[in-house]
């Protein structure tokens, strides 16, 4: 099976591309770096022309009010161009909760990406994952100052990497969803909860502070981030800190 992985050089992407290309698949990493530019369109016909399926990982460069217009703009270009390809199956990757949340700009944009793959018509799977271990030094970054860390206590799940590469990877093999997969760690914890595992575990002696009002998922209301019923991954937070 030939992959074309559109943001193939990325956190995930990298992973994906090494575990098809593990499993005996043919993967071609795919992004700027690459030629391919999913807004102007550049390089895109080329890069999924043979391909059986084409995996979109490509990310706004911001998380405000520009990145709805990022994700139509660039899921035209890549589905005009998957249909002109003949591509059978085309694959995302987006967030639990994303269209519960629609006081984030980002969520709602994630949302959009996922409603103008879904009303194509070209075979499609969604896999949505929680939060990501690798983010939690941004998130602790978001909301310092000095001596202190100011986190809501909003609960959420996190996963590592690896194990939504592996997912993205499984799910890009098989048959086509037409639907959504979720996938999530083995935990919950509430934010800052995590937080204050994560400064202990690198010795760092700042305090976090419960803050329902801090940083970007203090607009996030009740559990909308976690799924119970989530295939869940085996990698636990402390393993991964580890």
């Amino acid at each position: 099976m030939k992959t074309a992985v559109i943001g193939g050089t990325g956190l995930i992407g990298s992973q994906v591309v090494k575990n098809l290309t593990a499993a005996g698949h043919e993967a071609v990493p795919h992004s700027q770096s690459t030629g391919v530019d999913v807004i102007s369109g550049q390089g895109l016909d080329e890069a999924v022309a043979g391909a059986d399926v084409v995996v979109n990982l490509t990310n706004s460069p911001t998380f405000d009010e520009a990145s709805p217009a990022f994700f139509r703009t660039s899921m035209d270009n890549l589905l005009a161009a998957a249909r002109k390809g003949g591509v059978g199956h085309v694959v995302i990757l987006s967030i639990v909760g994303t269209d519960r949340v629609p006081e984030l700009d980002y969520y709602r944009a994630k949302a959009l990406q996922e409603n103008l793959l879904a009303a194509g018509s070209i075979p499609y799977s969604i896999v949505r994952a929680t939060q990501f271990m690798e983010f939690m030094d941004a998130v602790l970054s978001w909301t310092a100052d000095g001596d202190t860390v100011r986190l809501p206590a909003t609960p959420i799940q996190p996963i590592a990497s690896k194990d939504v590469a592996a997912a993205v990877a499984e799910v890009s093999t098989g048959a086509p969803l037409n639907g959504i997969r979720n996938i999530a760690g083995p935990e919950i914890f509430t934010l800052d909860e995590l937080g204050r595992l994560t400064l202990s575990h690198k010795g760092d002696h700042r305090t976090v502070v419960t803050d329902p009002s801090a940083g970007m998922f203090a607009a996030v209301k009740g559990d909308v981030l976690t799924d119970r019923n989530a295939h869940l991954a085996a990698t636990r937070y402390a393993d991964w800190l580890s």
